[in-house]
């Protein structure tokens, strides 16, 4: 179950990935659009995204199917996914006013469904097993599994636009998209092929009214969505940027596949994460490393001199390194959240908790995160392939190194509140399961009486 689950994390990394780390270089240096357009089309996109965040969780709520309520979109949305990863990076020929509709649709399209497959991997979490270690456990599968995914496409995607363009950027990624599409639709089979439902809940479709009502009163997801949100400007803010300021400002090109490959540091957190929240809480472990991640960004302002590249390239890594186990955490977390609804509303609606609470922060975080940066780099007169002005460097610094700190130290905020609610899981998890038990003594008791 656990390589299973793990399966599906790579299989939407292998595209996510590429539009997270790649899609503003992309459209400015690839595809001819301006700065300021493409951060346009990144948060224009991501926001009328984000909006669809509800109405997957009320649909997946609504779900009712042999394969159970998650499981079944891995199969009916891998395809639609794979083939949308590849039209987003698609060059046609068109005026400009045509090619900003075609990156704005395929963008929307594309983002549309992966918060649609994407989604169940989260809320799938909260039915595979009651245990809260088990849940971390899981979640660290996960997590290794979408730096895995990173890791494989920051260290093939340029060198294959490269090989298969053969000269032509546009020719090359054309080229390359399909064969990460095919390894996404694989991977996401074998998700679904294994994984099983096993948590015993309601399974009768749930209304738009009480999958809401699980979200009145529901302060341990507020928390974890607030923070969830805040993490992802900084973290996409950062990687956005990282292009331009290994490119022009440490004057390091070639240093971009493999700064972007560093990601795979957070594995060593991430690794050690269950033993982690054994010896403390999950709260205090998760604000540790958000404020690590603060620090870090501060590392990138000592980079000056002749010891820029090794300063900057050291302080990126360690920045992965905090990072990943505050990636990790609200993912596992909103399982517990899901719980707390039940607990409080009677409502187990994890489709639409987890649909808001990781859907609709990462898609809206990550939209500003995107944009931010772009138009940071539009104000200070960007311009895309030739050497840049002090002006411009000094926004490309700025959108590196000072608005993902911002967000960083915003994303811990809410964390600092979270220890409260953790305390009160024993209790909680002990009442639901009096609950459940208590229902099903009374439908078999129900049965019984039919029978007679």
């Amino acid at each position: 179950m656990r390589m299973s689950y793990l399966s599906s994390e790579v299989a939407g990394q292998l595209i996510f990935c590429v539009v997270s780390f790649y899609l503003l270089k992309f459209y400015t240096d690839v595809f001819g659009l301006s700065a300021a357009t493409a951060g346009g089309i990144l948060l224009v996109a991501r926001m009328v995204d984000a909006l669809d965040a509800p109405l997957w969780g009320v649909l997946f709520d609504k779900t009712h199917s042999r394969w159970g309520r998650s499981r079944p979109w891995f199969l009916w949305l891998c395809v639609p996914f794979a083939l949308l990863g590849v039209l987003t990076f698609h060059t046609p020929a068109l005026p400009l006013r045509g090619k900003i509709t075609y990156a704005a649709v395929t963008y929307v399209l594309c983002s549309v469904l992966y918060t649609g497959i994407n989604t169940p991997v989260t809320s799938i979490l909260s039915a595979l097993t009651p245990d809260p270690r088990e849940r971390v456990t899981l979640t660290s599968f996960r997590m290794f599994g979408s730096k895995l995914g990173v890791l494989l496409v920051n260290l093939t995607l340029l060198p294959l636009v490269t090989l298969l363009g053969q000269g032509s950027a546009q020719r090359g990624f054309s080229r390359v998209m399909p064969l990460y599409a095919c390894g996404t639709v694989a991977l996401y089979l074998l998700a679904f092929r294994n994984l099983r439902e096993q948590v015993s809940t309601r399974l009768e479709p749930l209304s738009l009214r009480q999958s809401f009502a699980a979200l009145r009163g529901n302060v341990p997801w507020l928390l974890i969505a607030s923070s969830s949100f805040c993490f992802w400007i900084a973290f996409v803010g950062r990687i956005t940027c990282a292009p331009y300021y290994f490119e022009y400002v440490l004057h390091r090109p070639r240093l971009i596949s493999l700064a972007n490959s560093m990601d795979v540091v957070s594995l060593v957190g991430i690794l050690f994460l269950p033993r982690l929240c054994r010896l403390t809480s999950r709260a205090k472990v998760w604000a540790a490393r958000l404020a690590a991640s603060v620090v870090t960004q501060l590392v990138l302002c000592l980079a000056v001199g002749h010891s820029a590249v090794t300063v900057a390239f050291a302080g990126w890594t360690l920045g992965f390194l905090a990072s990943g186990i505050a990636m990790a955490m609200p993912f596992s977390l909103l399982a517990e959240s899901v719980d707390f609804g039940e607990w409080r509303s009677g409502v187990r609606a994890a489709g639409m908790l987890t649909a808001i609470g990781a859907a609709f922060c990462l898609k809206a975080g990550s939209g500003l995160g995107g944009a931010l940066p772009a138009w940071i780099l539009g104000a200070y007169h960007y311009v895309p392939n030739v050497p840049q002005t002090a002006h411009a460097m000094e926004g490309i610094r700025l959108g590196f190194i000072w608005l993902p700190a911002v967000f960083y130290l915003l994303a811990l905020l809410p964390v600092l509140r979270y220890g409260h609610y953790e305390q009160m899981e024993p209790k909680i998890r002990a009442e639901l399961e009096a609950r459940r038990s208590c229902l099903t003594v009374q439908a078999q008791g129900g049965d019984d009486v039919s029978r007679r």
